[in-house]
Formats: C-alpha cells, sequence, structure tokens
C-alpha cells in the first residue's frame, strides 16, 4: 500500500498535547505493516541547535534501523514548501510560524504536527553582561535611545547599531525598532556563528554590543546575556508584522512531518516521533559541534551517556 493510501484512516490519530506531554505515534492505517526504513530525507535549517537534533535523529536512523538519511540544507520557508511537495518528510525543530501551519496542515493537509521537542524557545534582544552593570537602565527599551552613541559603527552611520546574525531567520526586529521609535539599525552578521563570535568578542573585550539571540542556545552557558526589557507578549499582539511593538512568543519547539510520511509505518517516523530531550541534551551536542566535533561524534558521545533516554524513541524490534 502506498503512503498516500493510508492517510484518511490514519488522519483521526493524530493527538498533539499542548501541556507538554509526549504525543503518540502517527500510527498507520489497520492492514499497513511497519516498513523498511528506506531513504528518510531530513531538512537541516542553519542554527545550531537544529544541527543537534539532526545529528541524534541521523545517527540512530542510520545505525538502529537501517535508513539511509539525506539532508536538504536549506531555510525554514523553504523546508515547508519542500515538506509540501514530498522532497522532504521531516523538519526536526520548528519555531511557530501558525501562518505555514494553517497553510500546510490544516488547510492543504500535506503536513502534520509530529509532537514537542522538549524544548522551549524563547527569542529576544540581548546586551553583554558588562554593558548592562556599566548601564542598568540600559535593559529598558524606553532608554535605549540615550545610548545610541555607544553603538553607532561604520555600518550603521548616525543610528545604533543592532546586531543580527542569519537573514532567512524570520525576525520582527526591524518593526519592532521603527515602532517602538529606536534610533537603530539592523546590520546582519550572515550567520549564526558570527552572532555568537561578535557577543564573545563584546564581552570579552568590553565593547558595546545590542542583538538578536534565542534560548536554547549553548553560548548562554558560556556568557550569561542580559535580556532586554520589550513591551510584553500578549497572543496577536503580533499578527501584524508590519505593526508589531511588542516581545517575541515563547515557543514550545515542535517537529513536522510531511504527512505521506508520518503514517506510512516508517520506523524514521516513529523515531522522530518519539523524540524528546531537554535544553541541556541540546546543548550539549551543539557544543561540541561548535567545537569543530563531527556530527556522528557529538551524538554518540551524548548516546553513550543517555541511552535509558534514547532507547523509548526507537521503534520495538528495530
Amino acid at each position: 500500500m502506498t503512503r498516500r493510501a493510508v492517510l484518511a484512516a490514519g488522519a483521526a490519530l493524530l493527538a498533539i498535547s499542548a501541556c507538554g506531554s509526549p504525543a503518540p505515534d502517527l500510527v498507520a492505517a489497520p492492514g499497513v505493516r511497519p516498513t523498511d526504513c528506506g531513504t528518510v530525507t531530513l531538512a537541516e535549517n542553519p542554527w545550531v541547535g537544529y544541527a543537534a537534533n539532526l545529528a541524534v535523529i541521523s545517527y540512530l536512523a542510520r545505525n538502529e534501523l537501517g535508513c539511509q538519511v539525506e539532508v536538504r540544507a536549506e531555510a525554514e520557508a523553504e523546508s515547508w514548501q519542500h515538506l509540501a511537495d514530498g522532497t522532504v518528510d521531516a523538519i526536526l525543530e520548528n519555531w511557530g510560524h501558525d501562518d505555514l501551519k494553517k497553510k500546510y496542515i490544516d488547510n492543504e493537509k500535506v503536513a502534520v504536527e509530529a509532537g514537542l521537542t522538549g524544548n522551549r524557545g524563547a527569542i529576544g534582544w540581548y546586551v553583554p553582561p558588562w554593558l548592562a552593570e556599566e548601564h542598568p537602565d540600559i535593559t529598558n527599551w524606553r532608554n535605549l535611545n540615550k545610548y545610541t552613541d555607544l553603538f553607532r559603527t561604520a555600518e550603521s552611520g548616525s543610528q545604533g547599531q543592532f546586531l543580527a546574525g542569519d537573514p532567512s531567520y524570520v525576525t520582527n526586529d526591524k518593526a519592532l525598532i521603527k515602532n517602538l521609535g529606536l534610533d537603530f539599525k539592523v546590520v546582519y552578521l550572515g550567520d549564526e556563528d558570527k552572532l555568537i563570535e561578535a557577543f564573545r568578542a563584546a564581552e570579552r573585550d568590553r565593547e558595546p554590543m545590542i542583538g538578536y539571540f534565542y534560548s536554547p542556545q549553548w553560548l548562554l552557558s558560556e556568557i550569561e546575556l542580559v535580556n532586554i526589557k520589550l513591551p510584553a507578549y500578549t497572543p496577536g499582539c503580533d499578527a501584524d508584522p508590519d505593526a508589531v511593538r511588542c516581545d517575541y512568543q515563547p515557543y514550545d519547539l515542535d517537529k513536522i512531518q510531511n504527512r505521506e510520511f508520518a503514517y506510512s509505518g516508517s520506523p524514521a517516523a516513529t523515531l522522530i516521533q518519539r523524540f524528546r530531550w531537554s535544553d541541556a541534551d541540546q546543548n550539549q551536542v551543539a557544543r561540541d559541534l561548535n567545537a569543530g566535533v563531527e556530527p556522528d561524534e557529538a551524538a554518540k558521545r551524548w548516546l553513550d551517556a543517555n541511552e535509558k533516554t534514547w532507547r523509548a524513541w526507537v521503534p520495538t524490534g528495530s
């Protein structure tokens, strides 16, 4: 039986818990036997926390389930498009994207939620600790324009420089700066590694810096970046991306699967659905990856120390 043939019967079995308990497997329709793994195609989005999830899931899929794993490195929006057309089977760390969930899950019905990762995502504006200690009131957004001169650079001109990483990330920073009346300019460094190094250098060299950052992220266990208090987030305050003037929404990070793949009986689909770990787990693998450890070795280090956790993810009989 093809993947498509089992979708209608399997759809009713989807259940994701909003209160944080693990989601059940998305069980194939009656009569559909578990399949050999074959090839599974996983999206890879450009941040190291995602890479940590991918390293562990890919290692288990290949070494415990006998899968052939292919990876598509791309931006978030592209992963959703490829999930919809079937060229990607799963997204392993999704940050919200209610608009894309509505389009691809609710309306087009080509994707499904596949359970929480166990990680809580938080995005915000940050400064290095030394700067917050020297200027305690800088952590309130209302006071930022007092310090514009501190943050001016050749790239920002007469405005203060606000640093961001990868321009493909979905952010509200430009709109927030405009709508809160702040005299700052967003400057993109290009990727997560450069943003991390900028915060490291700012703390080490006591250089003024303000920028976008997020957790879970291993750097926060090395440097306790200080969050800028923005107007409090309330549901719907960011509904209009051009008019937003509130803090970022907190996210219970989850996984998304192509609908056919989810109900196909593939053991890789079950593995991904059951995958769930802590911020500390992810940061351990991510820190190794950032230090140049090969993905398989970083995954194996964590797996060797946490067999009781990951054994529960692997389908029985695999």
